[in-house]
This record gives C-alpha cells, sequence and structure tokens, in this order.
C-alpha cells in the first residue's frame, strides 16, 4: 500500500499535486483532519478494492484547529506506518502573496490575524508547518515552478513509465453521425477504399478480418497510415510533456463501421505496443 500525504503552504500548489495523483490512479482526500488518518489508513488497507491501495491526501491548516496536535499526528503516523510519505509543498513569502493577490481567495489564517494581513498570514503558516517540513520525506519548493513543471515534478516522484500519465483514446466514427464532441484530433478517411462496395463485405465491419485485410492491403490504406504514425510519434510525446491527461484521436469514415474501424485499431495496436496506456472504441460500427 502507497500512502502519499501532501501538507505545505496554502498557495504552492498542493491542490493541484493532487490532482495530478488523482490522474494516476491514486484515491484522493483533500482537507482531512490530521486525527482522522489512522482511520482511513484502516478503512484503506482492509479494503479489498485494489484502487484503495494507493492512497494521497492532504492535510493542513484548513482541517485542523489544534496545531501543535496536527504536527504531533503527523509524526507519529509517518513513524508507526513505513509506508507513508509525507509530500511538502513550500514557496517564497512574496510569491505565495502575489498568487492569493491574483486569484482573489482569502488566505485560511488571514482571520485569525489581528489585521487580516496575506503576508503576516503567510509567515505565520510557515512558522507553524516547520515541524511537518522537518519531517517531510521530500520538499518541493514551486517558486519559480509553473504548472506544468509541477506535475512534470510529481509525476516523476510516484510514476516509473512517465508514458502512463497520458491515455490515448482512439475512436471510430461515422460523419453521418456527427464529429465527436470530445475529439482532440480528427482524422477524415473516407479517402480510402470502401469496403461498403464489395457486396461480401457490405454487411461486415473493421471488427471483421476480411475487411481489416481488405483495407489494409491498399497501398493507399498503407501510405495513409504510415504518414500519419509519423505525425502521432512525434506529437504524443509532446502532448504528454504539455501535461495533457486524455488525447482523444477520432478515425472517421461515412458510416463508422468499416475503414474508420479498421484504423482505429491499427493505430490503438501501434501505440499500446509501445506502452502507450491505450482505450479503443467504436461509437457507430454498430448504428443501422
Amino acid at each position: 500500500m502507497e500512502f502519499v500525504i501532501i501538507s505545505g503552504m496554502s498557495g504552492a500548489g498542493k491542490t493541484s499535486a493532487l490532482h495530478v495523483l488523482e490522474d494516476i490512479g491514486y484515491y484522493c482526500v483533500d482537507n482531512i483532519p490530521a486525527l482522522l488518518l489512522d482511520t482511513l489508513y484502516t478503512l484503506c488497507k482492509s479494503s479489498s478494492d485494489d484502487t484503495m491501495k494507493r492512497v494521497a491526501v492532504v492535510v493542513d491548516v484548513r482541517g485542523n484547529v489544534d496545531y501543535q496536535q496536527m504536527n504531533a499526528e503527523l509524526e507519529v503516523f509517518k513513524n508507526t506506518h513505513n509506508d507513508a510519505t509525507i509530500l511538502f509543498f513550500d514557496a517564497k513569502t512574496d510569491v505565495i502573496v502575489v498568487r492569493y493577490k491574483e486569484t482573489r481567495r482569502k488566505h485560511p489564517l488571514a482571520e485569525k490575524l489581528k489585521d487580516g494581513s496575506v503576508i503576516d498570514a503567510v509567515e505565520f503558516e510557515k512558522a507553524l508547518l516547520m515541524p511537518v517540513k522537518r519531517i517531510a520525506d521530500y520538499t518541493v519548493d514551486t517558486t519559480y515552478m509553473s504548472n506544468k513543471q509541477l506535475r512534470e515534478r510529481v509525476l516523476s516522484m510516484f510514476m516509473e513509465d512517465t508514458s502512463q500519465s497520458l491515455t490515448l483514446t482512439f475512436m471510430s466514427f461515422g460523419f453521418k453521425y456527427g464529429i465527436p464532441f470530445e475529439a482532440d484530433l480528427v482524422l477524415d478517411v473516407r479517402c480510402l477504399p470502401n469496403p461498403f462496395y464489395i457486396p461480401e463485405l457490405k454487411n461486415l465491419t473493421g471488427l471483421d478480418m476480411e475487411v481489416r485485410d481488405y483495407v489494409l492491403n491498399s497501398s493507399d490504406t498503407q501510405g495513409f497510415i504510415s504518414r500519419t504514425l509519423d505525425l502521432l510519434d512525434f506529437s504524443v510525446p509532446l502532448y504528454r510533456k504539455e501535461g495533457k491527461n486524455e488525447l482523444v484521436v477520432c478515425v472517421g469514415c461515412t458510416g463508422g463501421k468499416h475503414r474508420s474501424v479498421t484504423l482505429a485499431i491499427s493505430f490503438f495496436e501501434h501505440f499500446e505496443e509501445m506502452g502507450y496506456k491505450c482505450a479503443l472504441r467504436h461509437r457507430d460500427v454498430f448504428n443501422k
């Protein structure tokens, strides 16, 4: 079991980090009181659901009133659970103040101070969380980080194969039924040989080998696939690097039954062999 505790300064990127971990399959809980850590840990440990075996929680000043007790609970929890990791996020005071001004959000400790100053609240929080920072396994300073860089940093820490941070979905569809609204890239394969006009293939689909053989045996199809894979092989790593969680590549023919299905399967098999996390959908293959 993996149990990641995210803590640190408000405005330093804790929520963004939690979202990254959620994207790669962690069960995530935001703003949990430190007193409930043992309860949550026990529930996840005893669960038969495999999705509960990788857990990430945020513990910070928002969900705790007694900060000394919070710090003590975190230290005890870490010392008694070998599979617990504390990830602490920090940033320079002036940068955090600017972030709060840009978002126009109130610092969670502002009301506890007489003048409600953001600067004073940030400094107060730094002092409160110093004991947590000292026992943290990892400290990430996001002062000069973009959201993209923060994502890459978290992925590099908790994901051995970063290609799995991006899900490639290949979807076949028919233009006669409309372009899928979730499409990121749309490939039009209506220029390729159409099995619809071959009597023995008309009522079959790209799920049948006879149709796939007919479509793939064309030199035009092979040229189309080769050039399209050149584009995808180049661009997919760029989408992953940019921080995209899912890339939906939609392949369309007239009815969504023959050519689009065949090529969607070909693209899916190519990237699955390369080790990417892939999904395959045929939206219109059974439409009448």
